[in-house]
């Protein structure tokens, strides 16, 4: 749909989850919002496609039918080491499997539905505070709102235009990491969810709709320097897990090639800059390990839509208890994750960690619990 007018009581950069499912929700409650996104739906990207049970309801307020869909269920977890040694656990209370180019292109057809002026292949090139309204610079042309929220993902140039503390020099030694992606068919248990690691990174395999499964896996850009090509680490370093290494031999790989990202962090970051309330990966990024990501930015959503007032006059007083709630319920969760991120990249520390949960998976559910919430 495209804007009949220049001034809208919202803007959302970004048309992932979190910025999708906060334009539904304010377009609910009667504003006027605007949705740019720099994609035209439906598009695949770079994501593990395990959504856990917390945001099942949220995403049917939303108006997305997922009970009608015959999702897979995901209830189990496999975790294997570098060497190959593995175990099984219940996965309570678990989630479920559905792709991003499906749900983003569902959200997105809803958000018209209700009323979003949603502008595809709009990138973003500034957004500026003044004289307490936004204005956002696009190539669609220019915008104003009274509020406006920053939901575009892992990275963005709007970051650096931003001054955010992650991108300034001082940072640029921090360890950066890719991201690989690829659809595939292989006999694959429709309930398990499995994380294999190999030397400095993790693979993650499940099932999503349409008669396949969601391969996507982390690893740090020196692995990939080392290897010399996506293709080489595969074979020189993946495949040195017998799992990955059945997978890759045996799958019907569905893309010519795999989706990729690169330059992703797990430094932390601030939830507003400049009066741009930002949401999901933008406000800080939970390692992929935990799977956690896509239900945590839509929780952010609908914590954004209970506290945000009618009247900017009181921006201060939302911006102070929207910055109070997400620390409250993702701090924990980040640090968690970063926790766990640390002893998974080493063949022989992951060897030895996966070992120990295996003896006493007695440990298993309590750290699972710890990336996970409740429902929302």
């Amino acid at each position: 749909m495209q804007p009949n007018f220049s001034h809208f009581d919202i803007a959302i950069i970004g048309g992932g989850l979190g910025g999708l499912t906060l334009a539904i929700q304010l377009a609910k409650q009667g504003r006027k919002v605007l949705l740019m996104e720099k994609e035209s739906y439906p598009y695949h990207k770079v994501c593990g496609e395990y959504i856990a049970m917390e945001s099942y309801d949220y995403l049917e307020r939303c108006g997305i039918p997922l009970s009608a869909m015959n999702l897979p269920r995901i209830q189990k977890l496999q975790i294997s080491a570098p060497n190959g040694n593995s175990f099984k656990h219940t996965l309570s209370p678990g989630g479920f499997g559905i792709s991003r180019f499906t749900l983003d292109h569902l959200l997105a057809e809803q958000a018209k539905v209700e009323g979003v002026s949603l502008l595809e292949n709009c990138r973003v090139d500034e957004v500026k505070f003044e004289n307490n309204q936004f204005t956002i610079i696009t190539q669609k042309g220019l915008f104003t709102a009274d509020f406006a929220f920053g939901a575009y993902g892992k990275k963005s140039n709007l970051d650096v235009k931003l001054k955010r503390d992650f991108t300034l020099e001082k940072h640029q030694g921090a360890k950066n990491y890719i991201g690989v992606k690829y659809h595939i068919q292989y006999p694959h248990a429709e309930d398990l969810i499995a994380l294999h690691n190999f030397e400095d990174g993790y693979c993650g395999i499940s099932k999503v709709d349409n008669e396949r499964w969601c391969l996507c896996y982390l690893t740090s850009a020196a692995n990939l320097k080392a290897n010399g090509s996506i293709a080489a680490m595969e074979e020189n370093v993946l495949k040195k897990n017998p799992h990955l290494k059945h997978i890759w031999d045996n799958a019907k790989f569905l893309y010519q090639s795999p989706l990729t990202i690169s330059q992703i962090r797990f430094e932390p970051k601030t939830q507003i800059e400049n009066h741009l309330v930002l949401l999901g990966d933008a406000a800080g990024l939970i390692t992929p390990l935990c799977g956690n990501g896509m239900s945590m930015s839509m929780q952010a959503a609908a914590i954004i839509a209970s506290l945000l007032p009618d009247n900017i006059q009181q921006r201060a007083t939302f911006e102070r208890a929207y910055q109070k709630e997400w620390k409250k319920t993702f701090s924990l969760r980040i640090k968690a994750g970063r926790t766990f991120q640390s002893l998974f990249g080493s063949s022989q520390i992951t060897n030895g960690v996966v070992a120990s949960l295996k003896a006493m998976p007695i440990l298993v559910n309590p750290l699972v619990k710890l990336t996970h919430g409740k429902n929302f």
